[in-house]
């Protein structure tokens, strides 16, 4: 992933601080480093960064209420959330599960998206777009329907790795992600009709009813955590036979969770209820991995699900 996030202060002098703070954490002083991070939110206390800083450092020193009190003055001092304080915030217990800050995953994939691919593909060996295109192969066959798409929409687009993947299959994709970032990547790709900055949800009600064959997300969906209403929005734009296909992480309990990654962990029964809840008839949900994380991979599942009912059958 990304380097952490840096606001400036406009202090200079507070800036310094939290840079020295910065060098001492690397270095594994993490004592030394919270006192840097306090000097420079006591310089500046609208200084988010070093609030945020502090918050981490404060959580890997197992100081649990202190992390808390600073992961809320980060995301006091800014509004849009930048940092992702609310993430770490629920992490430890002290917020409900909800949505993440909008401003935390632009900012994430802004920030991202001129070393995604190398980071994703060489550092994480991600195959997200080739397990998804392996699933939607065996739904089509299963369904003994032509594995050919005429509109695709392609949530969380990123960079286009989805769309190359599946380049002979489709005469039309439409991107939707967040970032600007990666939409500008995907836009080089030359692969996409239309490309939309917004989130899956808004741009899925900007779609006509039954408009699309396919919808896909290649792990977009770690990024939401209550799934009902986008997948709702899927099956109103889906045209009948037309095919859902997404992968997610899970978790071996129930429901939703954040995991350490900070990305959310949806459990197989949690994911069968949303699919059903939304009309949609489930082809398949099959464990798979698209990434690895420590050299280990990490546990999750791809899911197709069809509008009509025959095309499973």
């Amino acid at each position: 992933m990304p380097a952490s996030l840096f606001l400036s202060s406009g202090n200079l002098i507070a800036d310094r601080r939290y840079d020295f703070g910065r060098d001492l954490q690397l270095r594994g002083d993490l004592a030394a480093a919270a006192d840097l991070m306090v000097q420079a939110a006591e310089l500046e206390p609208g200084f988010a960064s070093a609030w945020f800083a502090l918050g981490d450092l404060r959580e890997q020193m197992g100081q649990r209420d202190d992390a808390v009190a600073a992961y809320l003055r980060a995301r006091d001092a800014d509004p849009d959330d930048r940092h992702g304080a609310k993430l770490r915030l629920m992490r430890l217990g002290a917020e409900n599960l909800s949505a993440m800050p909008p401003g935390y995953v632009r900012a994430l994939f802004d920030q991202y998206a001129p070393r995604f691919e190398k980071t994703l593909v060489q550092d994480l060996d991600y195959c997200g777009p080739q397990v998804l295109l392996k699933a939607v192969l065996a739904a089509r066959h299963a369904a003994k329907q032509p594995a050919h798409f005429k509109r695709v929409i392609d949530l969380g687009c990123g960079t286009g790795l989805a769309a190359r993947a599946f380049a002979s299959l489709a005469d039309e994709f439409i991107g939707i992600d967040l970032s600007p970032g990666m939409i500008d990547r995907a836009r080089a790709t030359g692969l996409y009709a239309l490309l939309d900055v917004a989130d899956m949800l808004q741009g899925l009600r900007a779609e006509d009813e039954t408009s699309a064959n396919l919808v896909m997300a290649a792990d977009a969906f770690v990024y939401v955590p209550e799934l009902d209403p986008l997948l709702r929005e899927v099956a109103r734009v889906l045209k009948p036979q037309g095919l859902l296909a997404f992968t997610v992480e899970t978790n071996p309990g129930k429901g939703v969770v954040l995991g350490q990654g900070l990305r959310y962990a949806h459990a197989a029964d949690y994911l069968r209820d949303a699919v059903a809840g939304a009309g949609l008839k489930l082809c398949a949900i099959t464990p798979a991995s698209t990434r690895t994380e420590a050299g280990e991979p990490v546990p999750g599942f791809v899911v197709t699900a069809s509008k009509a009912w025959p095309a499973c059958s």
